[in-house]
């Protein structure tokens, strides 16, 4: 039995669907188990419980041989991360309280640095607070995902411009899609491992680099075209961000065109991805044109 966070997610999805493919009991935890009703249906022990209450998160780590935990990603966070802040002391809590013989954690690119990581810092501090158990643990620091891009497909198709606040559009950067990292959280949390252990996962993917698989998905030629910095703000609230809430992920945007946000952690096991942009935006682009 294993426990996977976040399961109705794209990478806790594919971590349970990894581990039921390979004949492994699941067990996950549910605000609403409602919304987990085709997990159950496929045999998932799915339990009611909230993250912010350790109890819970607690009584579904009982038994298990392994578990999967991540902080539920919020795009927008209050100031100083209180959300991230109580899910870390409830895991913190959880896992005194029902240690497992191992641990996975979904961290990301960057998450060793103490400042200058806008979104990122919700996963340095559960680093900070999970990285020191007195049991297997392994840090899943994932490159960007590749499936953020897929919502821009149809103004590229559009307009045959991929628009990227990274940049400069020739520079390549850590990208992953979802489906390798479940299905390395499923094959460490089967395989084991021996103390700590810090994975960096993903492979270098420039915007250009982009822009030519939608190219090959779309039928058209798509350039890329870097964002202004002086106009991040504005377009960001286009896509739909409020008013004065774009400084962290402009932060962190700027810790990655700088290089301060990066793979290369003396001692990480660097693991590249085999899912290409290509079966990423193909698959969302059909998912789209379906639902037309």
């Amino acid at each position: 039995m294993y426990f996977i966070s976040g399961i109705t997610g794209h990478v806790g999805g594919a971590a349970a669907r990894r581990l039921l493919e390979e004949g492994h009991a699941v067990r996950t935890l549910a605000r609403d188990p409602q919304k987990a009703a085709d997990w159950s249906a496929k045999g998932v022990d799915v339990r009611q419980g909230d993250f912010n209450d350790p109890a819970s998160v607690a009584a579904a780590l009982e038994g298990v041989e392994g578990a999967f935990l991540m902080i539920p990603p919020l795009l927008v966070p209050s100031p100083g991360f209180p959300e991230a802040k109580s899910v870390i002391a409830s895991f913190v809590e959880a896992l005194r309280l029902a240690p497992p013989p191992r641990l996975v954690l979904l961290s990301s690119v960057g998450s060793e640095q103490e400042s200058g990581l806008g979104n990122i810092t919700s996963t340095h501090l559960m680093e900070e607070a999970l990285g020191d158990l007195p049991f297997p643990t392994a840090i899943v620091r994932a490159g960007g995902f590749l499936e953020n891009y897929t919502g821009g497909l149809a103004s590229s198709a559009s307009t045959g411009v991929f628009y990227s606040f990274f940049q400069p559009v020739d520079r390549a950067f850590p990208t992953i899609a979802t489906a390798d990292i479940g299905n390395e959280i499923a094959k460490l949390l089967v395989s084991g491992w021996e103390g700590k252990k810090i994975v960096e996962l993903g492979s270098p993917v420039s915007p250009n680099d982009l822009a030519r698989a939608m190219s090959d998905v779309l039928g058209r030629p798509v350039q890329a075209q870097a964002v202004p910095r002086e106009q991040w703000a504005v377009s960001l609230e286009a896509f739909g961000m409020a008013p004065g809430s774009t400084g962290l992920y402009e932060e962190t945007v700027e810790g990655c065109n700088s290089g301060w946000i990066d793979f290369g952690t003396p001692g990480a096991e660097p693991i590249p991805g085999s899912v290409t942009p290509v079966e990423v935006f193909a698959k969302a682009w059909a998912a789209q044109k379906g639902a037309e």
